[in-house]
């Protein structure tokens, strides 16, 4: 029997200021900026996502900054929480007492601790299918994570980090190149300069000819 090839892309879907969130996700105490989508079987926790970010399939998200314009591939998980390793047993019946009828509430201490070791994450930051970026960890604008990493410790802003553990391969651009990026500050451009602008943002060597002073 012959077979036929059959394509059928997936039409895209028109955003808009307003935060576009998948149906299917759980978000918890956290706030959106302008022209954010936020996909399908997420988990956001306690976190606050900058303008324009976007989240692929099934990303988890705990207490956590993201900047602008940072691009969250699927299966990626940012600030896994801890267990209480130092108590006889490690499970979150000693934590989520209520949910077990062992007490009226639950031990905010664990979940304070958790709030403490926030995850900070810049603008224009690209973190690949699968990557996992653990507690306290600041990622800088302009970085890439590769898919797979495993993040324990900060990243400087435009390096490019792989594997597990994750460590630098390069930087993006030279650190000149790098520090006036980081001075023009694009990400907080008002909408209508970076319409005005759009098509300069291709070429990075007259884009900074341009616009850095």
């Amino acid at each position: 029997m012959e077979k036929h090839s059959i394509h059928r892309p997936a039409e895209s879907k028109r955003l808009s200021p307003d935060p576009d969130i998948h149906e299917s996700a759980h978000i918890l105490h956290s706030t959106f900026g302008f022209w954010t989508s936020v996909g399908p079987g997420n988990q956001i926790i306690e976190s606050d996502i900058g303008d324009y970010t976007y989240t692929m399939d099934d990303v988890t998200i705990n207490y956590t900054e993201v900047g602008k314009y940072t691009s969250i591939a699927s299966h990626v998980c940012i600030n896994p929480v801890d267990h209480p390793m130092e108590r006889v047993t490690q499970h979150h019946m000693t934590y989520r007492r209520r949910d077990y009828g062992f007490a009226a509430t639950d031990d905010e201490a664990i979940f304070n601790r958790r709030r403490g070791n926030r995850v900070t994450i810049g603008h224009d930051v690209w973190i690949g299918h699968g990557a996992i970026i653990m507690k306290g960890v600041h990622i800088g604008t302009g970085a890439v994570i590769g898919s797979g990493a495993i993040v324990t410790k900060d990243v400087e802003p435009y390096a490019i980090v792989v594997g597990v553990t994750a460590k630098p391969v390069r930087k993006r651009f030279s650190e000149d190149v790098v520090a006036k990026l980081l001075q023009i500050a694009w990400w907080d451009w008002p909408r209508e300069v970076i319409q005005e602008r759009f098509e300069e943002l291709n070429d990075t060597a007259s884009f900074i000819r341009k616009y850095w002073v």
